[in-house]
């Protein structure tokens, strides 16, 4: 629609970016920390992937002031948003959500400053712009914060991912598959920002003024919510022999989930602490070779070495006393720890078979230092952030597990407690923990969370389709990102082999019932001519048994006298034989 047929004024707000500042001169070049603010947009330079953005901006800009009572325009553009789907900086919360390398990437130095805004605060900005029509056409939308890329890499690799980054060549950024040269580009500006006009003159409830950093709990938050990554806790339970493991490695599989052992995190604890320990054992002999560092840092990590000691101390002199086990209290802490580590906390875990009892699991997920009225409460007072949320108990007798291990392969057997004896006493043992009245199943009912019961004997399922099929239709879908490029292919490949062993087995099964037909059809025809034979040997002999009485009565009383007609006939030879044959029987016989 032409803007002359306009019956009332319009108004129309363009949602741009910096990008079309990126490659601006710094407004004072003698001093780099002179921010940009609303009245420089004359002298804004874009970046040169982002030239159609400066374009339509100076085109919007031009059609609201030859158009003004008709056309209202106004620019705002916006800072690198983030909140809900965090936009352009998701990258960086995927990586250290999903955990699978252990820094995330800053690239190049990543001293570069990167004016940002939150999504809602956008929003509000767009708000205001609406309602009081300002006199400025062009607006920054941009928070009051300051950092850099570093700076918010690092923020986010602290509280979503493992706390480390790498700085990477520039060049080896779009190596990743998702990463595009935009977001690279936007990735890489270096642009110090300044609202002065939504500063002062807008009324704006703002929801993370101060920015990414100071409000990352909240921006996590908010980016878990929006995505559905939810963690997902499991606990699975059960004798020895059941098939715990197994189903939990399938859970882990199906959820992305982080498969929890107490022996595995027992000696992944161990080695962290000698990983720590170790550098201050050979500091005696490298001393001077580190660089100048934070004095506050340096005497941080010489206490956090200490404390390692310390305990690395006490928890080896404790399984030489225990004959290489560990006291519940060194477990508990450890699986704890585990249990809030990052990677736990984004996606979750299957607890397979810890704690055992009601005391263990009352020390591994209540609070460290309860108060008053939780102590005097009858419910426990537990830590949401680590209890599971899903409560799995498979049940078999006595009889069904001894069969199950007495059938296991040797191999399998072989270096395990499914020997014969031990065996029988783990299993008596956990017998004894779960026939109390204070079991570790007792101790979730108390806190409302209630066991699923599934009895692995009655559904006969080896493999454990039908039971893990069971615990996902009670847990639901999963909570995590979905499936990657990788897997998607695998997925692909798998149901390409799938559908072709499909069609071989239809042919091959096509082809043996076209057999049994054909051999069917034979079988009929050979014995649809037997029984044809038999009928006509059957009618033969009926014929021949019906011929003998006529046979009979024809060689005594016709044959004789028939006999001697056509000898008569043959030596007489007359013109008319029958005739004379006729005529002879007639003469000579006995009865006319």
């Amino acid at each position: 629609m032409e803007i002359e047929h306009f019956t009332r004024q319009k108004l129309f707000i363009l949602i741009s970016t910096i990008m079309s500042w990126a490659k601006s001169k710094p407004p004072d070049p003698e001093d780099p920390e002179v921010a940009f603010t609303d009245e420089d947009y004359r002298r804004r330079k874009a970046h040169p992937n982002f030239t159609d953005h400066i374009n339509a901006e100076k085109l919007i800009l031009k059609l609201g002031k030859t158009s003004k009572r008709k056309f209202s325009t106004y620019i705002v553009a916006s800072g690198h948003q983030y909140g809900a789907g965090e936009g352009v900086l998701h990258y960086f919360f995927k990586r250290g959500w999903l955990s699978e390398t252990p820094a995330i990437p800053i690239f190049g130095d990543g001293n570069n400053f990167i004016p940002t805004i939150h999504i809602l605060d956008l929003a509000a900005v767009l708000q205001n712009v609406a309602d009081h029509r300002p006199k400025s056409h062009y607006i920054l939308a941009v928070d009051a914060s300051i950092h850099t890329l570093q700076e918010l890499v690092k923020c986010i690799s602290k509280n979503v991912g493992s706390g480390r980054t790498e700085k990477i060549p520039t060049e080896d950024a779009l190596l990743s598959k998702d990463l595009t040269q935009m977001h690279l580009d936007m990735l890489l500006v270096n642009l110090r920002m300044e609202s002065g006009l939504v500063k002062e003159s807008f009324n704006i409830k703002w929801v993370a003024q101060e920015g990414l950093v100071e409000n990352i709990e909240q921006i996590v938050k908010e980016y878990k919510q929006s995505r559905g990554l939810l963690s997902l806790k499991i606990f699975v339970h059960g004798p020895p022999g059941v098939g715990k493991s197994t189903i939990a490695e399938q859970l882990c599989k199906h959820y992305k989930l982080h498969h929890i052992k107490s022996k595995d995190v027992i000696s992944e604890a161990i080695a962290n602490l000698e990983e720590i320990v170790a550098p201050k054992e050979l500091a005696t002999d490298n001393v001077g070779e580190e660089g100048e560092g934070d004095d506050g840092e340096e005497e941080e990590q010489g206490e956090n070495v200490e404390e390692a000691q310390e305990l690395l101390d006490a928890v080896k002199e404790n399984m030489e006393q225990n004959a290489g086990q560990l006291d519940d209290e060194y477990v508990t802490k450890f699986m704890k720890d585990k249990l809030k580590s990052m990677p736990c906390r984004n996606q979750g875990y299957v607890l397979d078979g810890f704690p055992e009892t009601y005391e263990q699991a009352n020390d591994l997920f209540n609070f460290e230092s309860e108060d008053e009225q939780g102590a005097k409460s009858k419910i426990p007072k537990y830590d949401t952030l680590i209890t599971p949320e899903f409560v799995i108990s498979l049940t078999a007798s006595d009889e069904f597990l001894i069969n199950r291990i007495i059938n296991l392969p040797e191999s399998i057997v072989a270096g395990t407690h499914y020997t014969q004896d031990q065996f029988l006493k783990a299993l008596n043992v956990f017998r004894e923990l779960n026939t109390d009245d204070k079991t570790v199943l007792n101790y979730f009912d108390e806190i409302e969370i209630h066991p699923q019961f599934i009895d692995v004997d009655k559904l006969e399922d080896p493999e454990n389709r039908f039971i893990v099929k069971e615990i996902i239709k009670e847990i639901g879908e999963p909570r995590n990102y979905g499936l990657t490029d990788e897997e998607k292919e695998e997925l692909e490949r798998q149901a390409a082999e799938e559908c072709l062993v499909k069609e071989a087995q239809e042919k091959a099964e096509q082809e043996r019932k076209e057999a049994e037909e054909r051999a069917e059809r034979m079988a009929n025809w050979e014995e649809w001519n037997k029984h044809l034979e038999e009928v006509k040997r059957q009618e033969q002999e009926l014929l021949e048994a019906q011929s003998v009485p006529l046979r009979n009565y024809l060689m005594r009383n016709v044959m004789p006298m028939l006999m001697q007609g056509i000898n008569e006939c043959c030596r007489i030879r007359p013109d008319d034989p029958v005739d004379f044959l006729a005529e002879y029987l007639f003469k000579n016989s006995p009865d006319i």
